[in-house]
């Protein structure tokens, strides 16, 4: 079955560069994101997971762990995420997934379930769906999905951003418009009625039109 938002994550046991890990205990009760990669020694990838590790400090910052994902072994991982601290300069303090045998990538949807084979000969362009990112939540359901071509490098700014929207409409009845940015007016959703919304909102709020209300961020 395809994944969808708000399904829950598939759970497994992984190893990766720090250890054996089972996904959902390392988890725990933070935020997670998982972003995968097709081969270790790519040049779009490198720098990828090298700007990750200059900003996991916003991540940390966000209640979140990162994990990386390659279709690779681990020995392989050691030796490219030297290459990725000399280029990012930065250290990769996050877990990276060897996942040699496809699991994951099966799992979730990256390839299909009757994919066949293992990291062993296979090249980036056989690998090229293995390059999604995942936001999962403290309940362990899915918040967001994207999968990337192999030829543009990710926004992870834009998955700040996003992550930034998901927590606070989590913990408030509002929803984030176009371009929004920390800070910005943020919008009260459709269920929430002028009457409660005066309870909430005592200083009041912008009505573009009926179903669009606009209000400072909470």
């Amino acid at each position: 079955m395809s994944l969808r938002i708000n399904d829950q994550a598939p759970n497994f046991q992984a190893e990766t560069t720090q250890g054996k890990i089972d996904f959902h205990e390392w988890i725990g009760d933070k935020w997670a994101v998982l972003f995968s990669h097709p081969k270790d020694f790519t040049p779009v990838c490198t720098t990828e997971l090298g700007y990750m590790a200059s900003i996991q400090a916003e991540f940390d910052k966000r209640n979140t762990k990162i994990i990386g994902l390659s279709i690779d072994p681990l020995d392989d991982h050691q030796r490219w995420l030297k290459d990725v601290e000399e280029v990012g300069g930065s250290p990769i303090r996050y877990p990276v997934i060897a996942d040699t045998d496809l699991h994951v990538a099966k799992l979730y949807n990256m390839f299909p379930a009757d994919e066949t084979g293992s990291a062993e000969g296979r090249t980036a362009v056989t690998n090229a769906t293995v390059r999604s990112i995942f936001i999962i939540g403290p309940d362990k359901n899915i918040k967001l999905m994207m999968t990337y071509p192999m030829t543009t490098g990710r926004n992870f700014n834009e998955i700040l951003r996003v992550l930034d929207s998901m927590q606070l409409t989590a913990k408030h009845k509002v929803a984030t418009p176009v371009n929004w940015q920390q800070g910005e007016d943020v919008i009260i959703v459709p269920s929430v009625s002028n009457e409660e919304a005066e309870r909430i909102y005592p200083e009041g709020w912008k009505t573009v039109k009926p179903y669009l209300r606009k209000v400072k961020q909470p």
